[in-house]
């Protein structure tokens, strides 16, 4: 969430903010009069605090004098003074309560270089890696491929669990595997330390991390004990030094997480949204840094350019583009997106996500670092590296042959124990 100081301060780029996002303004001034009555009754309080306490010294003197007039007076001056500080204290803590959860869903301020435009439709070309293969057949899209190659069991998967949920299985499996250790082997090489997190977080945690409405719409809860599934492994690992105080020595905190991700994806989705493309539960191999605010930037743009190292070294064609404003969430300040080509499916789809957050993160988590001038908030980023199922789909419908086999990418080769070829489980 956005500091409060912003909002007493600066409430005008908060206001301009919302004009590129065309929402109301409504929320803002909310916020600002809530404080303002936060601030108000606490001064209130305090200052009923010090006449009681001033009482209670005038009592204590008058009794050491046996001057029981004067005990009786004070006493009856400040006879409601308790049940005023009382009441007022509770106000004080509704007014500070229903600010900050405002608070929490007022969207981060936007950067500059955001392009404004009503949704996906409006994101901008930020640049194109590779080239689209001509192919001298007609392409499979990954759904007819996994199919034909039974390398996803989609049926038996429902009838254990439910739709969208699926067996990968034979060389698919292999490749899956051989995904995540190349891209954590990929990242540690780029002195990022690699951790694998929790599966489950509990709310104060995952309300540090995400737009609330994600309970609702993403995450899987988990009864009766109060917790969550992971819908990525961003959320444990950003949330992981939560109410602390860090050394600036330790700083940037630079990680890479390996882990399965659980999310609800509710709603309905297109034909090439089937398969393996939208799935229930999915690997996921994603870089977080951890930083002083003055350089974020920089480390956002390192984040991309690990993502397109990354992809190029598996010799696919996608483009970068860059999010415009309807089209962003609540928490990143500017976002990348990697769009791989599906020609099965003839679209561009996303594969990746790279954001910085700047410190609405930190700021709902409570997580900050030490500076001369006192604690400041650090600046959180992530961006996925690959997100295993969409990567498969990409590599598959890039790399297939005309009788339904697929190369396999050179990089992932000596990961595949010399394996080129993906071959049918048939």
């Amino acid at each position: 969430m956005l500091d409060m100081e912003v909002f007493r301060e600066h409430a005008n780029l908060i206001r301009a903010d919302h004009d590129k996002r065309d929402i109301p303004h409504d929320s803002i001034d909310e916020v600002i009069r809530l404080d303002e009555e936060w601030r108000k009754s606490t001064f209130e309080t305090d200052q009923l605090r010090r006449l009681r306490n001033a009482a209670a010294r005038g009592i204590a003197d008058a009794k050491k004098h046996g001057d029981t007039k004067t005990v009786d007076k004070i006493m009856k001056e400040v006879s409601d003074i308790g049940d005023k500080i009382k009441q007022l204290a509770s106000y004080s803590d509704e007014c500070i309560s229903k600010r900050d959860s405002l608070r929490m869903r007022i969207p981060n301020i936007l950067h500059d270089d955001v392009p404004i435009g009503e949704d996906d439709q409006k994101n901008t070309l930020h640049s194109s890696h590779g080239e689209k293969r001509n192919f001298d057949f007609s392409p499979r899209n990954h759904n007819d491929l996994i199919e034909m190659n039974n390398w996803v069991d989609q049926a038996r998967g429902a009838k254990i669990t439910g739709s969208r949920f699926y067996f990968l299985q034979g060389d698919l499996a292999r490749l899956e595997m051989a995904l995540q250790q190349y891209s954590a082997d990929f990242l540690m090489e780029r002195e990022y330390t690699l951790v694998h997190p929790p599966l489950m977080m509990n709310k104060e945690a995952y309300e540090g991390v995400t737009d609330l409405g994600d309970f609702e719409t993403v995450m899987y809860g988990i009864n009766p004990d109060p917790y969550f599934l992971i819908a990525t492994s961003e959320h444990p690992l950003t949330a992981m030094r939560m109410g602390e105080i860090i050394e600036p020595t330790e700083l940037p905190v630079k990680l890479v997480g390996v882990s399965p991700c659980f999310r609800r994806e509710v709603g309905a989705h297109g034909l090439s949204d089937r398969g393996i493309w939208r799935v229930h539960q999915f690997t996921k191999v994603e870089q977080i840094i951890i930083c002083k605010p003055d350089e974020s930037w920089n480390y956002h743009e390192e984040l991309l350019k690990n993502a397109t190292d990354l992809w190029d070294s598996l010799n696919l064609h996608y483009k970068v583009v860059n999010i415009c404003t309807g089209d962003m969430g609540t928490v990143a300040a500017k976002k990348y997106d990697l769009e791989a080509w599906l020609p099965g499916a003839g679209e561009y789809k996303e594969v990746v996500s790279c954001s910085n957050c700047t410190d609405y993160q930190a700021n709902r988590l409570k997580m900050r670092y030490r500076t001369s001038e006192g604690n400041s908030a650090v600046h959180t980023l992530n961006s996925t590296a690959v997100a295993t199922s969409r990567a498969l789909v990409a590599i598959i419908e890039q790399n297939q042959n005309s009788d339904g086999t697929v190369e396999i990418p050179s990089a992932l080769i000596p990961y595949m124990n010399g394996k080129r070829v993906l071959t049918s489980l048939n």
